[in-house]
């Protein structure tokens, strides 16, 4: 199986699927102007891996900002990992937001709420240009 990578856009989120390592991400912004023809091929490519996947997995979600039709999709991602789950792997999402980003904070506790899969928020310290 190979990994899927896609390069973020201002549009899009940068994607890193790793299916050696288990370790997938989710980075930047989600304002696709079709969220299902973007996220398809990350939901189909979760599918596959679920198939055969590592011990342990874990997807890093670090997104500055998604809309409505992204949260849904992303939502869909996650139900493919509790699949994983279920089926006896050790699964974990971490939900990365910025200090001060409060609606970011408050989504990853939604999806925590709603998914049967260990969410853990980490908040990501500001780095100050001096």
């Amino acid at each position: 199986m190979q990994p899927l990578q896609l390069e973020g856009s201002p549009k899009t989120p940068f994607v890193n699927f790793d299916p050696n390592t288990g370790f997938l991400e989710l980075k930047g912004r989600s304002i696709p102007e079709n969220s299902i023809d973007f996220y398809k091929p990350l939901i189909d490519w979760i599918d596959q891996y679920g198939r055969s996947p590592k011990p342990k997995t874990a997807l890093h979600v670090q997104l500055e900002y998604f809309n409505t039709s992204s949260s849904k999709c992303i939502l869909d991602v996650f139900k493919k990992l509790e699949m994983i789950r279920a089926s006896g792997n050790e699964v974990s999402v971490l939900w990365h937001y910025e200090q001060d980003d409060e609606d970011m904070l408050e989504a990853g506790e939604d999806y925590a709420g709603i998914i049967k899969v260990p969410f853990r928020m980490i908040q990501i310290q500001e780095v100050n240009d001096q």
